[in-house]
């Protein structure tokens, strides 16, 4: 008995002769259009043979002939779905499932195609009776772990993929989505294992690879990170992103030339990377190369006027090589972006920039929205400690030669050690230095974290159970105000290395003095205030100073005349300011201006600008950079030291007065412009406090023409000096005891922070 014509064309595509078989059905349907098997097949071939659209179509015949075929109609469902047809597809997926209940693949299918469409719940539904019917499909696990992903219930998502894996241990990609959730759950370490696992299963799996580095740079793992990114990018060298971040890592590790060639090759590729020429741009700013980093931010900017910080850092830069050509638009567009809640400038930047309180708590608000998040988890939940002493930790980038640490050091090892228990957390640069080593022996504990994340520190704190954590560093570099977000300690502090308010609802309490923040200014900081008697200062009265003064000549420094000195950063020295030198230097005879010379640009700027002002540029005398003892030594060549507004000299301040250099400064509207004020209170020179630009002005002339003068004040510091209230460490340090001592015994009888004062004591 002969094969039927549709026998042998199953036959013949059973055998892979397509065409063959497709002829036949042709032929059937010729003469018989409405056969049913015939179209379904010759669908089936025409899938095979990569004709999607017809073949939907000749499917989609049979089933309207026969409706009541479940398989039928789950085939056209498939084809509908790879034809981005979801609608369609999903009533086909819905049409099988009603016919057939029970149909796993059709419900599975249908579960892909509404997530397709965003209807995560209800493919979550059809995924669930999936696993009522076949709990042991693995895959089905991983699908309805993404659709808890993306109903953010994260936590029954993980369970899913752990279901996955379970089932299949050899699931790559439940291994890597198990990651991805693991991250978004703050799960760092689980994450990069889990990534590990499906690296070890697919190990030239690109997306995992990826994954792997950016999880180790979020652990500060860098070496290990910029590894895992090489492997990534020999796979794929044409992601810019991964050159970008590739980039980041090496910057980590101080490889800076190495940084920017990775920035070059992201840029390359995509020129319209803002991130990649905003990475590039610190690179620079980092390197001084403050025109650089201004072309790249600007670069950044053009492509993304957006950009988070971009203009800040571009103004920043301009101020550094003092450019002032912008100085007005950049000030205004900074204010106004602040004023509309947008992350136009970080908040160190912002007090270079900002003469308004309001304006710099608005910033360091809009820094800190995230990490004032109620989703952040908050680790000391109110438990009361019970120690024989106060546990202080104090958390800086700064243990290290540098200005906190010149002004603190001597703190440390003041402590009452019978009373506190001391802990340095240190996150900044491991400098081997006899300051490091004088600082590190000064406590009970020295611990380097710059390799934890901020929640691995914060959890530190909370086992160790620190009472008191103080910020040292706040906004200024490498810092990390994060860490005091998820509240490890009872009561936590700002002082002294960042000039403001943390913005931060986690942080109880900033030290001050009732000059830097007067009394009726309380509200304009989110901490309460801590009212140290004379200035918020800490110093160090044993800072050394060269035996030796150089001459004059050595310094290059005429041999007559009078020295006006302004050692300030560069970033501080504003139009205004320069102004009132110039014509300063202009009145009176001989004299010169010196300034610190470590910037090229700002040099060459400054420069031109004295030649606009129509003073010659050899009245400008720039000072290298030399270590600390030398610096204030060759302090003693200056006969009066010119401050700066809106961001007054700090510990260059106290470097002059402690050199025996008369301070003359004008009273800011802000914490950075009123330190000075608060320094020449301490030292018993308030006369040298003035209130206007043009007091100040006119004060520094009068010491400059008057050489007698000057020379009873000089004398009048030298007598202060050794018996002020500024540089009494051990008078200064009880009085910061006593500050933790009170705010303590208010957490322990549950009251809540509030502002207060300490009583002068000897």
């Amino acid at each position: 008995m002969s094969e039927s014509p549709l026998q042998n064309a199953l036959n013949l595509r059973r055998a892979g002769r397509l065409a063959d078989a497709a002829r036949i059905y042709e032929d059937v349907l010729a003469a018989e259009p409405g056969n049913f098997e015939a179209l379904h097949a010759l669908g089936i071939v025409r899938y095979q043979t990569g004709q999607i659209e017809d073949a939907e179509r000749l499917i989609g015949e049979a089933v309207a002939i026969k409706p009541e075929a479940h398989d039928e109609q789950y085939n056209r469902a498939c084809l509908l779905q790879k034809l981005s047809r979801p609608e369609d597809a999903l009533a086909a997926f819905d049409r099988a499932v009603s016919l057939k209940p029970d149909y796993v693949e059709a419900l599975v299918n249908r579960a892909s195609v509404l997530t397709a469409l965003k209807r995560h719940e209800d493919a979550l539904a059809s995924l669930d009776q999936v696993l009522a019917l076949r709990p042991s499909i693995a895959e089905v696990w991983n699908n309805q772990a993404g659709a808890l992903t993306a109903l953010n219930r994260t936590e029954e998502a993980l369970a899913s993929y752990d279901r996955a894996v379970a089932l299949k241990p050899a699931y790559v990609e439940a291994w890597k989505n198990r990651g991805a959730v693991l991250i978004t759950l703050g799960r760092a370490q689980d994450a990069l294992e889990s990534f590990d696992k499906a690296l070890g299963l697919d190990p030239n799996h690109g997306q995992t690879l990826r994954s792997r580095a950016d999880i180790l740079l979020l652990l500060k793992r860098n070496e290990e990170a910029a590894a895992s990114y090489q492997k990534y990018l020999a796979l794929k060298p044409d992601d810019a992103d991964a050159w970008t971040h590739h980039g980041i890592a090496l910057v980590e590790m101080n490889r800076h030339g190495d940084a920017l060639a990775s920035f070059d090759k992201a840029v390359t590729l995509d020129p319209a990377n803002a991130d990649a020429w905003n990475h590039r741009g610190h690179v620079h700013f980092g390197l001084k190369r403050f025109d650089e980093a201004a072309r790249d931010y600007q670069r950044a900017l053009s492509v993304a006027p957006d950009l988070p910080y971009g203009l800040g850092y571009l103004a920043q830069s301009r101020l550094r090589s003092c450019d002032w050509s912008h100085i007005e638009e950049d000030h205004r567009k900074i204010a106004a972006g602040l004023r509309e809640g947008r992350r136009v400038i970080d908040p160190f930047g912002n007090l270079i920039l900002s003469d308004s309180p309001e304006d710099q708590l608005q910033c360091a608000r809009i820094e800190m929205a995230e990490s004032n998040s109620a989703t952040l988890p908050r680790l000391w939940q109110g438990e009361s400690y019970k120690h024989d002493r106060i546990r202080v930790a104090y958390l800086s980038a700064d243990f290290r030669p540098h200005p906190v640490a010149f002004l603190i050091a001597g703190v440390f090892e003041h402590h009452d050690k019978g009373r506190f228990d001391m802990t340095a957390i240190s996150f900044g640069p491991d400098e081997p230095s006899e300051m490091r080593t004088r600082i590190s022996t000064a406590f009970d504990r020295f611990i380097d974290v710059r390799s934890q994340t901020d929640i691995e520190v914060a959890v530190r704190l909370r086992q160790m159970e620190i009472d008191i954590a103080v910020d040292l560093t706040g906004f200024c570099e490498h810092g990390r105000p994060e860490i005091l977000s998820y509240r490890p300690a009872p009561l936590q502090v700002n002082y002294l290395g960042f000039p403001g308010t943390l913005g931060a609802d986690t942080v109880d309490y900033i030290i001050a003095d009732r000059i830097i923040i007067p009394p009726r200014e309380s509200h304009l900081f989110s901490e309460q205030v801590v009212y140290l008697p004379n200035s918020y200062q800490a110093n160090d009265r044993k800072r050394r100073i060269a035996p030796r003064k150089p001459t004059r000549s050595e310094a290059g420094l005429p041999e007559t005349g009078t020295v006006f000195c302004a050692f300030n950063n560069a970033y501080k020295i504003t139009p205004t300011m320069f102004d009132v030198w110039m014509r300063l230097i202009s009145a009176v005879e001989g004299s010169v201006l010196w300034l610190l010379g470590d910037n090229p640009y700002a040099i060459q700027n400054l420069k031109r600008e004295a030649g606009l002002r129509g003073v010659a540029s050899d009245r400008l005398i720039f000072a290298p950079r030399v270590g600390p003892e030398e610096h204030l030594a060759r302090f003693r060549l200056a006969d009066l030291f010119l401050d700066t507004l809106p961001y007054n000299a700090h510990t260059t301040a106290s470097d002059a007065l402690w050199a025996g250099v008369p301070v003359v400064t004008c009273q800011g509207s802000t914490f950075a412009g009123r330190v000075a004020g608060s320094l020449l209170s301490a030292v018993g020179l308030p006369e040298l406090v003035t209130d206007s630009i043009a007091n100040y002005e006119a004060l520094c002339l009068k010491l400059g023409r008057d050489g007698e003068a000057l020379a009873t004040l000089k004398q009048a510091l030298a007598l202060k000096r050794l018996d002020c209230r500024l540089f009494d460490t051990m008078r200064f340090t009880r009085h910061l005891e006593a500050a933790y001592g009170h705010m303590w015994l208010k957490a322990q009888r549950g009251e809540r922070p509030k502002s207060f004062s300490i009583e002068d004591r000897p």
